[in-house]
């Protein structure tokens, strides 16, 4: 934990940062100097503003004040567990949440993923994939359609979902969806360009008691890919993530 003078500093430091640049504001929680200094160079130069916690504490402490775009998460941290400070975030925050860590491990991707987290990176990673993904996460956030909007229309790539008509089409073809066909693709459209784990999408199409029966999910995808890809075998939209669940992506 910070002494309090040193917390003081941080903060005066971090709106200095804020106020000197324009853009969407990511806080970026990172415990390494190195990797943090490497992230606020890398955002800054792409035109984001950055905000900085070192520690758990000093996160949540930043998201309140400054209310941020997305967050950027490290998972080890020197007072706790990242998961825990997200869990704690997502009482309150609506804003992406991308976590980054040194760990591969596929349940522990599972495990952020189904705690809230948007989108997940393993390090070592290319400046660029980071980029592509806050932007894209960015993008949603701000500008959207709401989940709730009974009228709107679902749109990526040639694939499109006219909820008000429950109409599916695919470059400009109507397509016949079962319910379940539906409700599975509706979920996936509203969370375009996440990932989406098992459970996830299990709980949203056949609800809590199903959360283990992932037989279910490979029979439907594989019935929405025949339906929707020009090219069952080789997806372009609906992305298998191995061990994890699926990603409709943009």
């Amino acid at each position: 934990m910070l002494a309090r003078a040193d917390t003081i500093a941080a903060a005066r430091q971090g709106a200095a940062q804020v106020d000197a640049a324009v853009g969407p504001l990511v806080l970026v929680v990172e415990d390494e100097p190195p990797m943090q200094s490497l992230l606020r160079i890398v955002l800054k130069t792409h035109g984001l503003r950055t905000v900085e916690a070192r520690s758990g504490a000093e996160a949540l402490e930043r998201a309140a004040s400054y209310n941020p775009d997305l967050v950027l998460l490290d998972l080890g941290l020197p007072d706790g567990e990242g998961i825990d400070v997200m869990r704690r975030l997502r009482e309150w925050m609506t804003a992406p949440i991308l976590v980054v860590s040194a760990c591969g491990q596929e349940r522990d991707k599972v495990a952020v993923l189904d705690a809230g987290a948007n989108d997940y990176l393993t390090k070592p990673f290319a400046n660029g994939e980071l980029l592509a993904r806050i932007r894209v996460w960015i993008r949603q956030s701000m500008t959207g359609t709401p989940a709730g909007d009974a009228e709107c229309v679902l749109e990526v790539g040639d694939l499109r979902v006219d909820l008000a008509r429950r109409v599916v089409s695919a470059a400009g073809r109507e397509l016949h969806l079962t319910p379940i066909e539906y409700k599975l693709f509706v979920t996936l459209m509203r969370n375009r360009d996440r990932v989406m784990t098992h459970r996830q999408l299990l709980e949203a199409t056949w609800g809590p008691r199903c959360s283990r029966e992932t037989q279910y999910l490979r029979v439907y995808m594989g019935q929405l890919r025949k339906k929707l890809e020009h090219d069952p075998s080789r997806p372009r939209y609906l992305v298998t993530e191995p061990g994890i669940g699926y990603r409709l992506r943009v």
